[in-house]
């Protein structure tokens, strides 16, 4: 199945750089693209792609905004905010928005690509180097993270905090397989688990919670 994208972004050099590399992808194809975020909500409600690419940035309406309503009205579009190093204080903003994964523009375009199909097969995911800020953010500003999993790791299993500290450090489930050994299927039914022993909402949570059992610490 092809995986169709539409890009939002108002940099149109961003934009034709993320075109040309998905171009050469035989399994994802850019459906439309976007300029501000209002045109961006506009386009997924025309289109409804798989996978919207977005800015945080831009004139008018932001990603954070249209990402919220993306989300809001349409659970089968997954959005991947990208973002630059200075854009921390929005980190927050976009996940509660409901993006599925936060990049930042100074990834190798092949790896945007592949977290494009990590999205778009239903996994969130979290550029490394943002988890690792992500955290260090939770630290600084605890009011501005959201609600914490409130449940204690005792029946957590020890290959499964494995995996915790793995969620933790920013890895994708194919990342969390890759390392421990296991198939695809095996690390999503760990993290599966994860989120119903730990009532967990989504995998920022289990971010956080990962930081506050001492399993991770945020980069100094």
């Amino acid at each position: 199945m092809t995986v169709r994208v539409v890009l939002a972004d108002d940099q149109p050099l961003v934009r034709a750089a993320l075109q040309m590399v998905i171009a050469d992808a035989a399994d994802v194809e850019v459906v439309g693209e976007a300029a501000d975020g209002a045109e961006a909500v506009r386009l997924v409600g025309e289109l409804a792609p798989d996978v919207v690419v977005m800015d945080i940035r831009m004139p008018g309406m932001d990603g954070i905004e249209a990402t919220r309503l993306i989300t809001a009205a349409t659970a089968s579009t997954h959005v991947v905010v990208l973002t630059t190093f200075d854009d921390d204080e929005y980190v927050y903003g976009a996940l509660q928005a409901g993006a599925s994964g936060f990049l930042v523009k100074d990834m190798a375009l092949d790896d945007i690509l592949a977290a494009v199909r990590t999205v778009a097969a239903g996994d969130a995911l979290i550029a490394p180097s943002v988890t690792r800020r992500l955290i260090k953010e939770f630290v600084d500003r605890p009011s501005a993270a959201p609600s914490r999993p409130a449940k204690s790791l005792s029946g957590v299993t020890d290959r499964e905090k494995e995996v915790l500290t793995l969620v933790g450090s920013g890895l994708s489930n194919a990342e969390i397989a890759d390392r421990l050994c296991i198939s695809v299927a095996t690390a999503k039914t760990y993290l599966n688990r994860l989120l119903t022993k730990l009532d967990a909402r989504d995998r920022v949570q289990l971010v956080i919670l990962a930081y506050d059992a001492g399993l991770v610490t945020p980069a100094r």
